[in-house]
């Protein structure tokens, strides 16, 4: 089976330090059955150029917010633009296959906004989310998820 795409922005870490754990993750199962996908990333930030994307993806997004609460007083999203604006260049959003968010719990309603956010702008479903940098149970979990749709893509 061809590899898993994945396009990502991470500004603190967590979020590259969960794909690294995903990616691991996936090498493992891959090892025991070569049938099981492998994972390539593609990290995107303020000095990425756009480049139209051949193949599908999914795209993985944390939570950066800042004003109101994000629910009935507005938010802003902060950060994260540079991943938004590469999605939606050109033709690159057609080949979005879902949104896999992160964030803090403790922002309660705000938790994995952004990625809903992006969900609901690409016409893209929301997988899944974990907090912060995850656990290998959300690196199971969320190898699972992708893996079953990426196979219905591939």
């Amino acid at each position: 089976m061809a590899p898993i795409n994945i396009i990502y922005i991470s500004l603190e870490g967590n979020t590259r330090a969960f794909l690294h754990q995903l990616s691991e993750y996936a090498q493992q199962q891959h090892t025991l059955n070569a049938e099981n996908p492998l994972i390539t990333t593609k990290e995107i930030s303020d000095q990425t150029i756009p480049a139209k994307e051949e193949k599908p993806f999914f795209v993985f997004v944390p939570t950066y917010l800042t004003g109101g609460n994000g629910i009935d007083s507005g938010y802003t999203e902060i950060m994260t633009n540079a991943l938004g604006e590469y999605i939606a260049d050109g033709n690159n959003a057609d080949m979005c296959l879902g949104i896999v968010g992160s964030g803090n719990r403790n922002f309660n309603e705000q938790y994995c906004l952004t990625a809903r956010m992006y969900a609901r702008r690409f016409n893209a479903p929301f997988l899944a989310d974990y907090e912060l940098r995850g656990t290998s149970r959300d690196a199971e979990r969320i190898y699972a998820i992708l893996k079953k749709r990426w196979a219905e893509f591939n």
